[in-house]
């Protein structure tokens, strides 16, 4: 059992709310998964930089001198945002492959959460109010974002544990249920040449679903894709640059719902996370149907 939450602006004037919103959705939360939480915020963009979120377990050490380390390995203007266990790493667009490759030489017990142009992943073991107040999450502004408070069952209680996955640029997910065949999509996907942080199952969804958009697929296809790819139980929120996606297996024995207004679309495990939304006393509310895509872009 688990909890997961997103959240899709459609009315900018909200973005600088998104971290509160989501903040409190994942708290309400706490009950389905007390072990690790975490957060995926999309926003931010400025042209022509990226940036890297990384995580470490010796922040002081690993981050003391990373901007300029890791600047002068790439002859490049770098900049590093501390936040507790965590770090973003601003940078040109184009070097974040070249950069993961200097971060793993300069700092190898350093993780990296997610990249691209817009995501910032934040996660750690702990509660969920405990995780979005080391964090600041309520302080954030974005368009759109997701968050999981996790219950394990498949794998150990660790920070790299939990969600959201991040397996593809400005791409990550997050998932309530367990997927029965990720064993064997496991060992077919690093046959494409995908690596793999951690032995759990979502990991392994996260990357089915970026290995489907690197050929060319877009979400609503890779989604679509995965019903008949994916063996198990599965609700699926997922994150990309511009989208929003939500898919439920066949049965859909884990629970759901939905909200949309003018002004957002919202996911909640349970209706109660919904409920402090502006305007969602006239939301059109609903469950979502089994083996059914659903997907919003900016």
């Amino acid at each position: 059992m688990c909890g997961i939450v997103g959240l899709f602006l459609k009315d900018k004037t909200l973005e600088p709310q998104l971290g509160a919103y989501l903040s409190e959705m994942l708290i309400t939360m706490t009950d389905r998964g007390p072990d690790s939480a975490g957060i995926a915020i999309y926003g931010g963009e400025r042209d022509g930089l990226g940036k890297i979120t990384v995580q470490s377990v010796a922040p002081d050490e690993d981050f003391a001198t990373l901007e300029a380390d890791l600047g002068e390995a790439l002859a490049k203007p770098v900049q590093l945002t501390i936040k507790a266990s965590h770090a973003v790493i601003s940078l040109p667009a184009e070097c974040l492959d070249a950069a993961r490759v200097k971060l793993a030489e300069l700092r190898p017990g350093v993780t990296v959460m997610g990249s691209g142009e817009s995501v910032e992943i934040y996660k750690e073991v702990g509660l969920p109010k405990d995780v979005s107040e080391r964090f600041e999450v309520a302080a954030m502004t974005g368009s759109h974002g997701i968050g999981h408070t996790r219950m394990a069952t498949e794998s150990a209680v660790t920070t790299y544990g939990a969600h959201p996955f991040s397996t593809g640029p400005d791409q990550c997910l997050v998932h309530n249920g367990s997927l029965s065949n990720h064993n064997n999509l496991r060992r077919e996907l690093i046959r494409d040449g995908i690596t793999f942080e951690t032995e759990n199952d979502s990991e392994v969804a996260a990357a089915y679903l970026s290995n489907k958009l690197a050929n060319g697929e877009t979400l609503g296809e890779a989604l679509e894709s995965g019903l008949s790819d994916l063996d198990g139980f599965f609700t699926f929120v997922v994150g990309t640059k511009s989208g929003f996606g939500v898919l439920r297996d066949p049965i859909a024995c884990k629970p759901a719902v939905m909200a949309e207004t003018e002004q957002y679309v919202a996911f909640g495990s349970e209706y109660r996370a919904l409920v402090n939304l502006p305007g969602i006393e006239s939301a059109r509310v609903w469950e979502p149907e089994p083996a059914t895509v659903y997907f919003w872009e900016h």
